[in-house]
């Protein structure tokens, strides 16, 4: 079922209200997704979609920007790697979170090539989930600790099964010399800080600089590097040898 849309006005001088779409084909979690938002101070739902058709059309007919998206993957007409695909291309501001029962390497590591900025095992939803949505918009990216440690396991085998990677020093040293340069020293100490769990805001205090100018390096890096979210990011700068293993 696709609820109306609600277009909350923001009121001036109030802290920032996230609109929040919720695609759950389950009725029971899509209702209590709903109620979580609508119970935020912070948040306000925008709508909510049961199956992938309902969503993209929600995405294609709204005026509002979604800040975000909150997706399971399992639908009954498809995935949810296609609403997090579609909802990140034609609103590059958006930021998923997964909250799904699939736990495995594949359908994390396809979501955050997606653009999904965190991702929830079902087993582990927090009771709140809209105040894991505030700490995202702060600059967090939530993954359950047991997706974490598959996420780890899989990155750490396909490191060992690359040749010369086993040492990391050479590898890194000769990743340095040919890649670094893709990124500015600037964006390079931006994209550092993320990898520690730096917020927008605190490395803008950090390095002296304002949010606007922190958002406006990670738009850049974000184009270099060809992805759409900070754990992506993360991620392939990692795999470039740009950044250091994550601990």
């Amino acid at each position: 079922m696709l609820h109306p849309m609600n277009t909350e006005a923001q009121d001036d001088g109030m802290p920032r209200r996230w609109g929040v779409l919720v695609v759950e084909d389950d009725s029971r979690a899509r209702a209590f997704f709903e109620a979580s938002v609508q119970r935020s101070p912070r948040l306000f739902w925008l709508g909510s979609a049961g199956t992938v058709q309902e969503a993209r059309t929600w995405l294609a007919g709204t005026a509002t920007i979604p800040d975000v998206l909150l997706v399971d993957l399992g639908m009954p007409d498809g995935t949810g790697l296609d609403v997090i695909r579609d909802a990140v291309a034609r609103f590059p501001g958006c930021e998923p979170l997964v909250v799904s029962v699939f736990g495995d390497e594949e359908n994390v590591l396809a979501s955050i090539e997606a653009g999904a900025v965190g991702y929830i095992h079902k087993d582990a939803a927090p009771e709140d989930i809209a105040q894991t949505i505030v700490e995202m918009k702060a600059g967090a990216s939530p993954i359950s600790p047991m997706i974490a440690r598959r996420v780890l396991a899989k990155y750490r085998s396909l490191q060992a099964a690359v040749p010369g990677t086993a040492g990391a020093a050479p590898a890194e040293t000769a990743l340095d010399e040919t890649d670094r340069g893709l990124l500015s020293a600037r964006e390079h100490e931006v994209l550092t800080l993320i990898a520690r769990g730096f917020s927008y805001a605190e490395i803008a205090r950090l390095k002296g600089l304002s949010v606007h100018t922190v958002q406006t390096h990670i738009k850049n890096l974000y184009g270099k590097l060809a992805v759409h979210s900070k754990s992506e990011a993360v991620f392939e700068a990692t795999r470039l040898g740009l950044l250091s293993h994550p601990g």
